[in-house]
């Protein structure tokens, strides 16, 4: 018996809310599930998330904070942050990456941009977690205590050790160097939601922190479910350049393309390796083997980058001959 499902049911039921049908919509990699509440033709949302595993009061906060921004997240409906349960809006079935092919990238990638650029111009940022030094670094060390020593149970030598800590410390100083802004932290393709109108709903955006402006930027283009050719994905960073400028968020002074592409591109070195750490921990600690696929296109980006960079070809070589073969 699923008891925290009963308990679900009675407060919708203590609360007014009628349903015809309660089926799952959704699970993440968190403890948070999803139901999908049918009554006649309309439906809503109900996150379910155990008050002692997750604490639903950063998603409310958010969803509030982005809703004054003017992008389409859902809107909160009742709440009971105690027991775990907030009803919702329902953004509906489809994900970004359902529907992203050749055809239709373009339009739905300029949407996501666009409301990219409205997060961070317009959310507001203050009291929000700082991604800094210390959060930087724990997110890395991910990559190296669950993808490397446990799941592919290498012997790191000294100089791999060491060419490690440099990747990291060039990493965190090129974060901490761009302009600070919202920080969704996850905005990709499985956290998009296609809307007739409105587009892109945004959803899972309760980790929000002040960071880098090429963090949303680079989960978003450079996605770990689904990947586009280098070319392209530069053309349309380039262009979310542009927007930020327009929209104030950066002096085009402080960066050139150039400059900018370098950011985009350090900043998605540090991403995937937390990435790459993260899928490794939900296969072994979650018993979520299903991202482990994920974690060979994830470095992929790494090895694809480094080469440009001196200061990352060390890593972007061990990546290729030390990592990615034991993928296999």
């Amino acid at each position: 018996m699923d008891e925290r499902l009963e308990q679900l049911k009675q407060w919708l039921a203590d609360i007014g809310q009628p349903f015809d049908a309660i089926e799952p919509a959704s699970a993440d990699a968190s403890f948070r599930r999803y139901f999908r509440l049918t009554d006649g033709e309309s439906t809503r949302i109900i996150m379910d998330a155990p008050p002692e595993k997750e604490d639903s009061a950063p998603f409310v906060d958010i969803a509030a904070r982005l809703q004054e921004a003017g992008v389409n997240v859902p809107e909160v409906l009742q709440q009971d942050l105690a027991q775990g349960y907030v009803l919702l809006s329902d953004l509906g079935h489809t994900l970004y990456l359902d529907a992203l092919d050749a055809d239709t990238v373009e339009g739905l990638y300029a949407d996501a941009l666009d409301a990219l650029a409205a997060m961070q111009a317009g959310a507001d940022i203050s009291g929000l977690p700082p991604y800094d030094t210390e959060l930087l670094e724990r997110e890395m060390r991910l990559f190296t205590d669950w993808l490397l020593q446990r799941q592919l149970g290498l012997e790191l030598s000294d100089v791999e050790r060491s060419l490690l800590e440099t990747a990291f410390a060039g990493l965190i100083d090129n974060a901490l160097a761009q302009p600070q802004v919202f920080v969704h932290r996850d905005y990709h393709s499985r956290n998009l939601m296609l809307l007739p109108t409105h587009n892109p709903g945004i959803i899972d955006f309760q980790d929000a922190v002040r960071g880098p402006l090429t963090y949303d930027l680079v989960s978003l283009l450079r996605d770990c479910y689904i990947a586009w050719p280098r070319e392209r994905v530069n053309a349309w960073a380039l262009g979310f350049r542009e927007l930020a400028i327009r929209s104030g968020v950066l002096a085009r002074e402080t960066a050139t393309e150039q400059d900018f592409l370098r950011w985009f591109d350090w900043m998605g070195v540090q991403r995937h390796l937390k990435a790459a750490g993260i899928f490794a921990r939900l296969n072994l600690r979650d018993r979520k083997p299903g991202y482990l696929k994920d974690i060979p296109r994830t470095l992929a980006y790494i090895v694809e980058v480094a080469p440009d960079y001196a200061e990352l070809q060390p890593l972007g070589e061990f990546i290729r001959d030390r990592v990615l073969p034991g993928l296999d």
